[in-house]
Protein backbone atom coordinates (compact mmCIF):
# COMPACT_ATOMS: atom_id res chain seq x y z
CA UNK A 1 0.00 0.00 0.00
CA UNK A 2 1.36 3.68 -1.30
CA UNK A 3 -1.00 6.11 -0.25
CA UNK A 4 1.55 8.61 0.52
CA UNK A 5 2.37 11.18 -2.37
CA UNK A 6 5.60 12.85 -2.22
CA UNK A 7 4.14 16.25 -2.89
CA UNK A 8 1.50 16.01 -0.61
CA UNK A 9 1.98 18.39 3.16
CA UNK A 10 0.66 16.44 5.93
CA UNK A 11 0.14 17.67 9.74
CA UNK A 12 -0.74 16.23 12.97
CA UNK A 13 -3.82 15.44 13.49
CA UNK A 14 -6.05 17.28 16.17
CA UNK A 15 -6.84 13.66 17.36
CA UNK A 16 -3.58 13.17 19.01
CA UNK A 17 -1.81 14.24 22.17
CA UNK A 18 2.00 13.76 21.66
CA UNK A 19 4.55 13.64 24.90
CA UNK A 20 8.69 12.99 24.93
CA UNK A 21 9.61 10.99 27.58
CA UNK A 22 12.98 10.13 28.49
CA UNK A 23 13.63 11.15 24.68
CA UNK A 24 11.08 8.69 23.38
CA UNK A 25 8.22 10.48 21.37
CA UNK A 26 4.57 9.08 22.68
CA UNK A 27 1.84 9.64 20.95
CA UNK A 28 -1.80 9.00 22.72
CA UNK A 29 -5.32 9.15 20.55
CA UNK A 30 -8.02 11.30 22.11
CA UNK A 31 -10.97 9.72 20.26
CA UNK A 32 -12.18 6.20 20.00
CA UNK A 33 -10.82 4.71 16.15
CA UNK A 34 -7.32 6.73 16.32
CA UNK A 35 -5.17 4.69 16.68
CA UNK A 36 -6.73 1.21 17.16
CA UNK A 37 -4.73 -1.05 15.78
CA UNK A 38 -2.53 -2.68 17.32
CA UNK A 39 -2.57 -1.03 20.43
CA UNK A 40 -3.42 2.50 21.87
CA UNK A 41 -0.29 4.28 22.24
CA UNK A 42 2.33 4.96 19.37
CA UNK A 43 5.82 5.35 20.29
CA UNK A 44 8.71 6.98 17.95
CA UNK A 45 12.76 5.75 18.20
CA UNK A 46 15.26 9.28 17.61
CA UNK A 47 14.53 9.03 13.72
CA UNK A 48 10.62 8.77 13.68
CA UNK A 49 10.85 11.82 16.16
CA UNK A 50 12.59 13.73 13.50
CA UNK A 51 9.93 13.31 11.13
CA UNK A 52 7.66 13.81 13.31
CA UNK A 53 8.59 17.01 14.08
CA UNK A 54 8.97 17.90 10.34
CA UNK A 55 5.64 17.13 9.75
CA UNK A 56 4.43 20.55 10.60
CA UNK A 57 2.01 21.32 7.57
CA UNK A 58 4.40 23.05 5.65
CA UNK A 59 6.87 20.65 4.48
CA UNK A 60 5.76 17.67 2.09
CA UNK A 61 6.83 14.34 2.01
CA UNK A 62 9.72 15.28 -0.69
CA UNK A 63 11.20 17.67 1.77
CA UNK A 64 11.33 15.41 4.74
CA UNK A 65 12.97 13.34 2.66
CA UNK A 66 15.56 15.55 1.28
CA UNK A 67 16.02 16.63 4.97
CA UNK A 68 16.66 13.18 6.33
CA UNK A 69 19.05 12.27 3.49
CA UNK A 70 21.37 15.52 3.89
CA UNK A 71 21.52 14.23 7.85
CA UNK A 72 21.55 10.37 7.18
CA UNK A 73 24.07 8.44 5.06
CA UNK A 74 21.93 5.45 3.01
CA UNK A 75 21.57 3.55 0.00
CA UNK A 76 19.48 5.59 -2.73
CA UNK A 77 15.92 4.93 -2.14
CA UNK A 78 16.09 3.65 1.87
CA UNK A 79 15.47 6.99 3.51
CA UNK A 80 12.52 7.79 1.14
CA UNK A 81 11.37 4.49 1.47
CA UNK A 82 11.73 4.48 5.33
CA UNK A 83 9.75 7.91 5.59
CA UNK A 84 6.83 6.89 3.00
CA UNK A 85 6.63 4.03 5.64
CA UNK A 86 6.35 5.91 8.45
CA UNK A 87 3.76 8.35 6.99
CA UNK A 88 1.81 5.25 5.69
CA UNK A 89 1.58 3.84 9.14
CA UNK A 90 0.62 7.37 10.93
CA UNK A 91 -1.95 8.62 8.05
CA UNK A 92 -2.99 4.86 8.97
CA UNK A 93 -3.74 5.03 12.37
CA UNK A 94 -4.80 8.48 11.45
CA UNK A 95 -2.33 10.63 13.35
CA UNK A 96 -1.85 12.29 11.01
CA UNK A 97 -4.15 14.19 8.14
CA UNK A 98 -3.41 16.11 4.53
CA UNK A 99 -2.76 19.73 5.24
CA UNK A 100 -5.12 22.20 3.28
CA UNK A 101 -2.55 23.33 0.40
CA UNK A 102 -1.12 26.78 1.13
Amino acid sequence: MNNIRPDLIYAHSNDVVVREIDGALIIVPLTSGVGDMEDDLFSMNETGTKIWKMIDGKKNVTEVVAALSGEYRAEPGEIERDVTGIFEELLKRRMIVEAAAT
